[in-house]
């Protein structure tokens, strides 16, 4: 399987998510995922959350990577790997907001809209990643606030995949 890799380094400043997220667009865009495609419209928000999570709570530097998998035989549209690295080694740890939170539910919605996700050691630091076929319907999460553990997997400290 053909992959095309792009990658962006984000610097350790919550400004740097919205430059994040214009180079993303631009990526999908040149890899034939339109701009008012939900598909496109759910990798930038797990693109946004992904890239928040390692420079706001880990003050550290990362890189941003996209993969484009081609498709596997004809007819189907292959996945999109979106992968976030960073040099801190602590973990993910998953939050669960309640009612009137303005945070915490990042890793919610990346449970709730990749087809698969989870982290694993990458250097010295972590790589957390997640997966979207181009060829499933795109998932429209409802969030249950203020439901402790309302589908919501959480992560062990050793690799792990969640699928969706």
């Amino acid at each position: 399987m053909q992959v095309l890799q792009v990658q962006l380094e984000v610097g350790p400043d919550p400004a740097e998510v919205g430059r994040a997220r214009r180079w993303a667009r631009s990526r999908l865009v040149g890899s034939g995922i339109r701009d008012d495609e939900p598909l496109a419209e759910t990798l930038i928000l797990l693109i946004s959350e992904l890239v928040t999570n390692a420079v706001v709570h880990t003050g550290c530097p990362a890189v941003l990577r996209m993969l484009f998998g081609a498709a596997e035989t004809a007819g189907t549209a292959g996945t999109v790997r979106v992968e976030v690295a960073d040099t801190s080694c602590r973990p993910p740890q998953q939050r669960h907001a309640a009612g009137e939170d303005t945070g915490g539910r990042g890793l919610e919605l990346v449970d709730g809209l990749a087809d698969r996700w989870g982290w694993q050691p990458e250097g010295a630091g972590k790589q957390i990643w997640c997966e979207v076929d181009r060829g499933a319907p795109v998932v429209q999460v409802q969030m249950q606030v203020g439901v402790p553990g309302a589908g919501v997997h959480e992560p062990s400290p050793a690799v792990v995949t969640h699928p969706a």
